[in-house]
């Protein structure tokens, strides 16, 4: 039996919605093994992020290290790194140890609208980090600030969408939930073409962690060999029901079912 395995670098959410504790959550839920390297641990419920306390750049190494050299990363997703100081030591343990199959979830703002980006860091995300990378999946704002663009419009996600993957990145996902009406457009290009994938907005307040957890999955159906179109369109599917299948927790903006696939069917 062959075991396939993905790595997360990110953050840790106390409140279990997002960060590590929902990457690990959907890779299990995919059926493929999890594993961990914390930047920073966040004091975090469904009402907002009450203090953020960042690894330090050796901590985050050693664990970046203590993974590959024995457990192996067949794909990795890299979430909230902070500090642009992180995301340098981060690339570097990328190209150090040629992971390939990267995936970046470019996080910058809570859903509570806490910064998990210092605004330096900018600059490191897109010079160091984005090369990198496979694929980035940005929501609409956070495409916005990595393009210097406004996007109103599905032709504006396609001229962002350029913007960045003129950075050097392979593949560009732009999440469509901040977009308006009673569907959100996904939309992926892959330097040439661009694909669209669609969902039915849900009217609910509990979406935390939804651009973790989608990033996950694209990450964990990689790990098992998908294309990477194939992994975004089964993200959209485990996102979607993981919204739809709601759980009701907490007094905020409360987290998504991430069993909610399996339970459907998925697998």
């Amino acid at each position: 039996m062959t075991i396939c395995k993905a790595l997360t670098i990110a953050g840790s959410d106390s409140g279990g919605g997002a960060g590590i504790q929902a990457d690990l959550k959907t890779f299990q839920e995919l059926g493929v093994f999890g594993t961990s390297a914390l930047t920073a641990v966040t004091a975090q419920n469904t009402l907002g992020v009450h203090g953020v306390y960042p690894m330090t750049v050796v901590a985050v190494e050693k664990q970046i290290d203590a993974v590959a050299s024995d457990i192996g990363v067949d794909s990795l997703k890299t979430g909230m790194l902070f500090s642009a100081d992180i995301i340098e030591a981060v690339a570097l343990k990328i190209k150090e140890h040629h992971f390939t199959n990267v995936i970046v979830d470019p996080v910058m703002i809570a859903k509570g609208g806490a910064p998990l980006l210092q605004e330096e860091a900018m600059e490191a995300l897109k010079t160091k980090l984005l090369p990198l990378a496979l694929v980035v999946t940005p929501n609409i704002p956070e495409a916005e600030a990595i393009s210097k663009r406004t996007i109103k419009s599905e032709e504006d996600k396609k001229e962002a969408a350029k913007v960045i993957a003129a950075l050097g990145v392979k593949n560009v996902l732009i999440k469509g939930g901040h977009d308006e009406g009673a569907v959100t457009y996904d939309l992926l290009y892959d330097g040439k073409e661009f694909h669209t994938f669609t969902g039915k907005r849900i009217d609910t307040k509990d979406t935390h962690g939804t651009g973790c957890t989608f990033s996950a999955a694209m990450t964990a159906e990689i790990a098992k060999g998908a294309s990477v179109r194939t992994a975004a369109e089964t993200a959209k599917q485990f996102i979607q029901a993981a919204i739809e299948d709601g759980i009701n927790i907490g007094s905020g903006h409360g987290p998504t079912n991430h069993w909610a696939y399996r339970q459907r069917g998925g697998c």
